[in-house]
């Protein structure tokens, strides 16, 4: 757990304090433990007064365009993306009533490990995971919030083509499952990813063709 982020230079020196942010309420009930819901409090607007200085000192957009682009980047999804980076899902505990960490929870508890490391190493610390982690898909100017499939959907029925999603194989244990998905457009093969569900695989195959149609 103390080494989860230690591929951006951060070990977690309080084990019960990061222990916390990983625990879910279901596991803190039957465990009689803290959950991580007041990390993932202050996490949210550690990461929000982050975001915000960034945007301020390297962009010249007004007050609006500054929000609309802090809440795309701080969205779930985005979380959720950014969690991949560090495998975060592994290290969550939750319960006998959860299957496993679904996206709302893992968004929360990568909120939860920023507050920790806000708790033990100041906000400097928080900037510089900022910049390593989050500033690249900012750069890259990722679209959290886009459709993909709906977006291939609708570039596809302008020239009357239809689309379909092909589940290419399923594999892992039931609390780890990875789907692989492939789209298929008028026969043809335009994109293939995975998933750690059926609909994310699809959503990543769309995207992959979505942006090869577009070259």
């Amino acid at each position: 757990m103390k080494n989860i982020f230690k591929k951006f230079g951060i070990v977690f020196k309080n084990e019960k304090l990061i222990k916390e942010a990983l625990t879910h309420s279901s596991y803190a009930n039957e465990h009689d433990l803290v959950c991580y819901e007041r990390l993932e409090y202050l996490g949210d607007a550690v990461l929000e007064i982050v975001c915000s200085e960034y945007l301020y000192h390297n962009t010249n957009y007004p007050e609006g365009e500054m929000s609309r682009l802090r809440s795309l980047y701080v969205c779930e999804n985005a979380l959720y993306e950014y969690s991949k980076e560090v495998n975060l899902k592994d290290y969550i505990l939750v319960g006998n009533g959860v299957e496993e960490a679904n996206k709302t929870i893992i968004a929360d508890v990568f909120e939860a490990c920023m507050a920790v490391i806000y708790l033990e190493n100041g906000l400097s610390t928080v900037k510089k995971l900022f910049n390593k982690l989050i500033v690249p898909y900012i750069e890259r100017k990722e679209d959290f919030l886009m459709d993909y499939k709906s977006l291939l959907q609708e570039d596809v029925q302008t020239v009357k083509k239809s689309v379909e999603y092909n589940l290419v194989s399923e594999s892992g244990p039931a609390h780890k499952k990875e789907f692989e998905v492939e789209v298929i457009i008028d026969g043809l093969v335009y994109g293939r990813a995975k998933g750690p569900s059926k609909k994310e695989a699809e959503q990543n195959a769309a995207k992959e063709a979505y942006m090869k149609r577009a070259k």
